[in-house]
């Protein structure tokens, strides 16, 4: 059974970042010969990391969107584990991915309510500090 998958890698930021894609469809092989389709590869480019990794502040970001079976999945992310060029991967279910998105905007929109009403509230003046 295929499911859709979102991939989320994070590349030693040495690498040109015009070979990125190329670097990349080595590894996107394996889920093409297994039957599996590839949607799309967004290379967002080098970013600045959240916090180090293997002694780098920076790395070249890519998302690719595509479709395979779990076993196949698995073998992909064994495969980019073992190259030294990619520092991070995350593989997620795409339903998965939207979830957490929905998750974090209704997180992130409770704190602003939180804090707008915050904002709202005013001292009561009692009587005795009006006379």
């Amino acid at each position: 059974m295929t499911h859709q998958y979102e991939l989320m890698v994070i590349l030693n930021p040495e690498i040109d970042e015009r070979q990125v894609g190329a670097n990349l469809d080595k590894f996107l092989k394996v889920i093409t010969t297994d039957g599996g389709t590839i949607e799309n590869i967004d290379i967002w480019g080098k970013r600045r990391l959240a916090y180090e990794i293997q002694k780098k502040t920076e790395g070249i970001y890519a998302v690719v969107n595509f479709t395979a079976t779990a076993e196949t999945t698995q073998e992909l992310d064994r495969q980019l584990n073992l190259s030294e060029q990619i520092m991070r991967t995350k593989v997620l279910r795409a339903e998965e991915a939207i979830a957490m998105v929905a998750s974090e905007k209704a997180r992130a929109d409770e704190r602003a309510a939180r804090k707008s009403t915050a904002r709202r509230v005013e001292p009561v003046e009692t009587k005795a500090a009006k006379a």
